[in-house]
């Protein structure tokens, strides 16, 4: 039998899912994320912890395919990355790095790719070869796969869709220094600020005025049927809808995955959503299908696991 790990490093901790090559997942656990002395330590540890599994399961490299990592940070086609804003490092050869720690195959991506792949592979997207994923949590993370593989780009930044300027008129700045891009709408803390302004522009009556303000209380402000969350949420799917249709005129899936914290609204988001998308959709994208992610958390190791595939 031949196995696979699937990596998925963030800020805080690191997921590792230890995979049959059918997909099917045996064992998945997680280890703390060091990130001090510019987190000299996260590729050793994740070998140490490799290493314990394996002698814990009496496997050998040999059974093993190789070793797919997600990264938080755009990596390149060789496995590099430049930059990381929530693990310390600078310049990193990721890749050769690990293979040289675990003597296995590595096989690195950034993380919003990885869990569109995931998703394609054993998630919301099965069946499907063309997609893209939108994860709305802090931030707007995207991947988007054509022809069953992910957009990388030249800079390891294919698929940034978060930064896809849809308001020109904005002056306040985005964290990543430009103005108007769409994590400024539709992540979380968009939806936060939306609300905010909304709520400031006059004194209509609303459930956001009771309790902390929160993408979710809005959400369920709308379930209630607050007239001022609605408006909030309208906003919110425009411009997500309005950037979806952009993407989807480039590059043509057939289906959309929206995954993220948001995307626990449920199904009433995709609704407002799927409205604004066909108002600005080419017509040959308009069949295109809205979908939730299925896997969670669990997208990035399944994704990790599939790259190294």
């Amino acid at each position: 039998m031949k196995y696979c790990f699937g990596v998925d490093i963030g800020g805080t901790t690191v997921k590792i899912g230890l995979f049959k090559t059918d997909g099917e997942l045996v064992d998945k656990w997680e280890i703390k994320t060091h990130t001090e002395n510019q987190g000299e330590a996260v590729l050793p540890d994740i070998a140490a912890s490799l290493k314990e599994k394996m002698q814990e399961r009496e496997m050998d490299t040999a059974q093993v395919s190789g070793i797919g990592i997600g990264l938080p940070a755009p990596v390149d086609e060789n496995g590099i990355v430049k930059n990381s804003a929530n693990i310390g490092w600078g310049y990193k050869e990721v890749t050769r790095e690990m293979e040289e720690l675990t003597g296995m195959k590595v096989a690195s991506g950034n993380d919003a790719n990885v869990a569109a792949l995931g998703e394609m592979w054993l998630g919301a997207g099965r069946g499907h070869k063309n997609l893209i994923m939108v994860t709305l949590g802090t931030g707007v993370g995207g991947g988007i796969i054509v022809n069953g593989q992910p957009l990388i780009g030249a800079h390891g930044a294919g698929g940034e869709i978060g930064h896809l300027c849809m308001n020109y008129e904005e002056s306040e700045a985005c964290g990543c220094g430009n103005k108007g891009c769409l994590e400024m709408y539709a992540s979380a803390t968009g939806v936060v600020r939306l609300a905010g302004r909304r709520l400031g522009a006059d004194d209509s009556p609303s459930l956001l005025r009771e309790g902390e303000l929160s993408a979710k209380a809005v959400f369920d402000a709308l379930k209630e049927g607050d007239q001022v969350a609605g408006e909030i949420v309208e906003e919110f799917a425009s411009y997500l809808g309005h950037g979806l249709a952009n993407i989807a005129a480039v590059t043509d899936p057939s289906v959309i995955v929206i995954g993220g914290g948001v995307s626990k609204a449920g199904s009433i988001l995709l609704g407002y959503i799927e409205k604004y998308f066909q108002e600005k959709a080419f017509f040959a994208n308009k069949d295109t299908k809205f979908v939730l992610a299925e896997l969670g958390n669990d997208a990035g190791i399944c994704g990790a696991a599939k790259l190294i595939l």
